[in-house]
């Protein structure tokens, strides 16, 4: 039987020296309306961010970033999406940005997915915006199936960063959800990401907490972070 979410805040105020200190801790999401309003540009750029930290001091992107907002436009779509081939290879080489090309060329593949969802959507921002708790898995499937390197928690980690309201499988949620015998297969199987989807569902309905609160309260509840 899947464990009341009380319990599991309960473990987690304990864990981290009570309700109030545990609360301080929380990051939360933005609501839809606010979602909306997130241009594209910095959609691209979270993605970026989050595709060259993937394996990567964070650190180390993070000191470099101004000069990769400079180089990209500031992942303006429009003039990214003109940019030819060698200009792209031009990109990738220069030296004031981490040279990794395939991780360059992703933001040309994660551009197009953002101006195709405008055209359907309004705005990428509009899409996510309107995305039900429900099925926040197929978020991160559209990310991993029409993006480049978005796929295991690097779209996820992206999302969150930007403030929508998505669990992440991060290593502390997955070892409990497989303790708890909520996931048993492999962590991106779709069976996986069902049993996951549901059982956060399920805790939001419990609680009237965000997806976003409970990933970090069922963290915090369990492995190795304590005070």
């Amino acid at each position: 039987m899947m464990e009341k979410f009380a319990n599991i805040y309960a473990r987690a105020a304990h864990r981290k020296g009570g309700e109030a200190s545990l609360e301080s801790l929380l990051s939360h999401p933005l609501s839809k309306q606010e979602l909306a309003q997130i241009p594209d540009d910095r959609w691209l750029a979270a993605f970026t961010m989050k595709v060259f930290q993937s394996g990567m001091s964070w650190k180390v992107v993070r000191n470099k970033w101004p000069n990769f907002e400079q180089l990209f436009f500031q992942f303006k779509v429009e003039p990214l999406l003109m940019l030819s081939e060698p200009q792209w290879e031009m990109k990738g080489s220069d030296p004031k940005i981490i040279r990794h090309m395939t991780k360059v060329k992703s933001i040309q593949t994660n551009a197009s997915m953002i101006f195709n969802a405008r055209r359907e959507y309004g705005s990428f921002a509009k899409m996510v915006a309107q995305w039900q708790a429900e099925s926040i898995t197929e978020l991160w499937e559209y990310l991993r199936k029409h993006g480049a390197r978005l796929g295991g928690n690097t779209g996820p980690y992206a999302l969150r960063q930007l403030g929508v309201d998505t669990f992440i499988l991060s290593q502390d949620v997955e070892a409990y959800l497989r303790n708890t015998h909520i996931i048993d297969s492999g962590r991106n199987t779709k069976r996986a990401l069902k049993a996951a989807n549901s059982a956060f569902v399920a805790w939001q309905r419990e609680s009237g907490r965000s997806l976003s609160e409970i990933s970090q309260i069922i963290a915090y509840s369990f492995g190795e972070n304590r005070v």
